[in-house]
Formats: C-alpha cells, structure tokens, sequence
C-alpha cells in the first residue's frame, strides 16, 4: 500500500478519535461510542481526502492528474458530507418524530399538539459546515505532517 493511502487512513482514524475529547469537552459527557458514529467534530470524510489531496500536492505537484482527481474527488466527498447526507439525517429525526405521534396515537394515549417553533437539529448522519472546515483542516496538517515525515533524504 503506498504512503498516501496510510496517511489518508490515519487522518480518518485522529478525526474519529478527536471527537470524543472534543465532544467531552462540548457536552461534558464522556462518550468513547463516537469513535465509530457518523457525524460530529471534525468530519472524518473531509479529513481522509483532505489529507490525500495535500499528501499528492507535495508529493506530485499541482499541475498533474493525480491532484486534479484527488482535488475534484475531495470536494464533492465534502459537499455530500455536509450537504445531502446533513439533509437526510434531518429528515430522519423528523419521520421518526411523526413515526413516535402515529405509535402514540394508535395506543389510544391523548395526544396533545403542540406547535414547535424551529429549533436547530442535531443529526448523525452528516455535518454542519464547521465541521467539514474543521475536518479539511486536520486533513492538510496531517497530509503536510505525513509528506514531511515520509519524505526521502538527499
């Protein structure tokens, strides 16, 4: 396997790791679960290509193919992340929500309605934007950290 795959890998196992501190700190619960859970503080996703794309920058250079595929292949990674797989964790807590009501209404319980005012929703399944930054971010600097360390002696 070349070094730039285990430079990616390794980028996406510290985010994932970094989310339990970062959460801990965040919400004050410890929570090593998150270590294999989508979502959360930084994007594993954004980290893993991120790091890709810098580790081939350095190692090949800008003007070549192998950057140019890494590059377009990372921001649409990064546009899903936090954009349509965001959206749908969304509209999962909302068709959970109304699957609750219909469980609720069939066991004869009184249901009172209440209007919910729009309030920011938490989903596990994407990211928010700073968390993809935060993510792309860990990325460059293991990418650069990775390149670094690798590089040969002359």
């Amino acid at each position: 396997m070349n070094k730039g795959v285990y430079i990616a890998l390794l980028s996406i196992g510290l985010a994932q790791g970094l989310k339990i501190p970062i959460h801990y700190v965040k919400k004050g619960e410890l929570r090593p679960d998150l270590f294999f859970q989508t979502g959360g503080m930084p994007s594993s996703h954004s980290a893993g290509v991120s790091s890709l794309t810098t580790f081939i920058a350095l190692k090949r250079g800008v003007p070549t193919v192998d950057f140019a595929l890494s590059l377009v292949y990372g921001l649409i990674v990064m546009y899903d992340a936090q954009g349509i797989r965001r959206q749908t964790g969304e509209l999962t807590l909302k068709v959970n929500s109304l699957g609750e009501l219909v469980d609720k209404i069939h066991k004869d319980e009184t249901v009172k309605f209440e209007e919910e005012g729009p309030k920011k929703l938490k989903e596990m399944l994407g990211h928010q934007p700073a968390e993809v930054l935060g993510g792309a971010l860990l990325g460059v600097l293991t990418g650069t950290l990775g390149y670094l360390l690798t590089k040969k002696k002359i």
